[in-house]
């Protein structure tokens, strides 16, 4: 697909494999005319013609579609957007024209919609290659994909955004899509050792998008840096770009917040997570413990009933029509879904709410919250997608979070640590995340 000379690049005095250059970077040669779109893209495919056979982070890429794109970016006389030339990848459950869109199930298989998610359609209008659709859990939901973690093939990369944090991390695709319902977008990313940026909750515009719970599903986003994610956000949502020049911590207020769950997360986690708030410290930032009320340890469990309850009627048709075709997994959660009655349901939004004002009081005193992204590595287990315990109740109080890659676990995974900010703080804690994924190199 492409040549050696066309592999790799001089740059800054160094050589990098071209499928290696972050987002931001691979846009400024684009726009400088020091790299091609077709050569960028090419060196991507070639990378998922060298690898995915093993890591399986594809459900559908057409490299002759992609190289077609490419090449129209490349004799486009005017730059169509920040986004011009890069391919980015997109999760098997935002409707794509001109490739399949089968929800990570057979119900679907083939089926090829005539419209683009919202997500897609903005992506394309700022100049970007659709590379392709990665691979998803059933529905987004538990039940795992094909995907294996491209660091260790025989340990999970998380789920339900297998596909597009395996192939991130890969270096297949510089930046891709994916979801939170519970934790879909953090913990594959924490598992993969990318950045995983979940928005405030409907930051990003979710038509296209086949639901599973209207109350709590995000489209997240991958890449190699908080950089690179905060363009794909401005490019989707209209989000200010930070200025990450600036980058003093001095009036910075980390609350290190361990959570309930502290005690669930293996020492590994824990470890790197108090060595990170011990560095951010010597770095600059005031890091200070910080606790919520005893009551928010309710959302853990409100956020299953909430989600199982959604997704029970928002898949009322597969289960109604296609019963047989759904995973054992699946089916157990919709009848859990089903037998779960309205007065519980409404009592579980009720509290989240007000969770969510009192959460918004707390960040009055700090800007950011530190605490785990996961509870420690990828399970050296390809039947389960890991424990999303760290995730769901911040995608339930509908806060920005940020997976920022750091440390390595026994087998010698990545660890994370996830930034917290205050709903519709994005913007700031993107700012923050940057500095502290700096800070922390």
């Amino acid at each position: 697909m492409i040549s050696s000379n066309q592999a790799t690049l001089a740059f800054q005095y160094h050589i990098v494999n071209t499928n290696q250059l972050g987002a931001t970077t691979a846009a400024r040669l684009i726009a400088d005319g020091k790299l091609t779109s077709e050569a960028l893209v090419a060196a991507c495919l070639e990378q998922i013609r060298f690898r995915d056979e093993q890591v399986r982070a594809w459900a559908h890429c057409d490299p002759e579609l992609a190289l077609r794109q490419a090449r129209d970016r490349d004799r486009a006389t005017v730059r169509l957007g920040p986004l011009h030339g890069i391919p980015i990848g997109f999760k098997d459950v935002l409707d794509t024209a001109g490739l399949p869109t089968e929800y990570g199930s057979p119900i679907y298989h083939g089926h090829r919609p005539r419209w683009d998610a919202a997500c897609v359609a903005l992506v394309r209008a700022a100049g970007g290659v659709i590379l392709g659709k990665n691979a998803t859990t059933e529905f987004a939901n538990n039940h795992p994909s094909p995907t294996r973690n491209p660091h260790h093939l025989d340990h999970t990369p998380g789920g339900s955004s297998s596909g597009s944090a395996a192939a991130v991390a890969d270096c297949m695709v510089p930046l891709a899509f994916g979801t939170q319902t519970g934790g879909s977008t953090i913990r594959p990313a924490a598992f993969c050792g990318v950045v995983g940026y979940k928005p405030t909750f409907n930051l990003v515009n979710r038509a296209g998008l086949k639901f599973v719970a209207e109350s709590l599903d995000t489209i997240g986003l991958f890449g190699r840096s908080v950089e690179d994610v905060a363009l794909l956000a401005h490019v989707v949502s209209g989000l200010d770009l930070p200025n990450f020049a600036q980058g003093s911590a001095q009036n910075l207020r980390i609350g290190l917040h361990r959570t309930p769950k502290w005690n669930e997360a293996d020492v590994t986690a824990r470890s790197a997570l108090d060595l990170a708030a011990r560095l951010l410290g010597k770095a600059g930032a005031r890091v200070q413990e910080v606790e919520l009320p005893s009551d928010f340890t309710e959302l853990y469990d409100e956020q299953m009933t909430i989600m199982n309850f959604e997704a029970a009627r928002g898949l009322a048709y597969e289960f109604l029509d296609y019963r047989d075709l759904l995973s054992e997994d699946l089916r157990s959660r919709l009848d859990r879904g089903f037998s779960t009655s309205r007065a519980v349901y409404e009592s579980a939004l009720r509290h989240a709410r007000d969770c969510q004002r009192r959460l918004a009081d707390a960040f009055a005193h700090i800007d950011i919250l530190l605490t785990l992204s996961a509870p420690g590595e990828a399970p050296k287990n390809l039947m389960t997608t890991g424990s999303s315990l760290f995730n769901r109740n911040w995608t339930l109080l509908g806060t920005p979070c940020v997976n920022v890659p750091y440390g390595t676990g026994p087998a010698g995974l990545p660890l994370g640590i996830q930034i917290v900010g205050a709903a519709g703080s994005d913007a700031a804690t993107l700012h923050w995340a940057h500095w502290v994924q700096q800070a922390l190199q």
